[in-house]
């Protein structure tokens, strides 16, 4: 059984558009981004147009707690939030809830 996802696709690309802005406007972070993804600089924006790379930076502010959460707080979007939309964008399947 699928998950319902309380994430439409148009919310969760924006949400994970918003994430790519928040990491560029950090130098330090977009350094670390652009160092574990491999991606330059140039490549940066043609990238940002595939649903696997949002999916990919929303990976890069959920594995980081502090990211997540000093991301959370400037969006005033709850972390749960984020993680759905990670879900939308990279098209997750749920077998079953876990309590």
């Amino acid at each position: 059984m699928k998950k319902p996802s309380k994430v439409s696709s148009d919310a969760a690309e924006h949400v994970a558009i918003q994430a790519l802005s928040f990491i560029a406007n950090d130098p330090a972070e977009l350094g670390r981004f652009l160092a574990l993804t491999g991606i330059g600089p140039a490549e940066l924006r043609a990238a940002a147009h595939e649903p696997g790379f949002l999916a990919g930076v929303l990976d890069h502010i959920l594995g980081y707690e502090p990211l997540l959460l000093a991301f959370a707080k400037e969006t005033d979007l709850e972390p749960r939030t984020v993680a759905q939309a990670r879900e939308v964008l990279a098209g997750a399947q749920w077998e079953r809830d876990v309590p």
